[in-house]
């Protein structure tokens, strides 16, 4: 099991292309660790504005009546990938990981894999 620190750290050296990652409470906004980013890209900006995209998924999922669960989003830019995956299990309930990635130099599959794998290992 790793910590939250780690488990930023091993998303940041092992996943290709990640530029920046966070864990999030999404009932907060707040980010409860993050790890890269830079002074153009500021990671609890980030965290909080995509909360309101996890939450609006949420909403429009339980007045469409679906009953599944949401494993990843994914945001596609013109030169980055932003991949949010929510937390299941022992202590995950309202929260997710945040990772930004350069399009240029990532595989989405590999980086998806290797994200539900940093997840399941996680301890919060």
């Amino acid at each position: 099991m790793a910590n939250t620190e780690t488990a930023l750290k091993e998303a940041l050296a092992s996943i290709e292309g990640a530029t920046g990652v966070a864990l999030v409470d999404y009932t907060s906004g707040m980010a409860l660790g993050t790890l890269g980013g830079g002074k153009s890209f500021d990671l609890n900006v980030a965290a909080a504005g995509n909360t309101d995209v996890v939450r609006a998924k949420m909403r429009t999922m339980e007045h469409l009546g679906l009953k599944s669960e949401i494993e990843d989003i994914l945001i596609t830019l013109s030169d980055q990938y932003h991949l949010i995956r929510l937390l299941k299990g022992r202590g995950g309930n309202g929260l997710f990981l945040y990772l930004a990635l350069d399009s240029k130099r990532a595989n989405l599959a590999m980086a998806r894999h290797q994200l539900k794998r940093i997840e399941e290992e996680l301890e919060v």
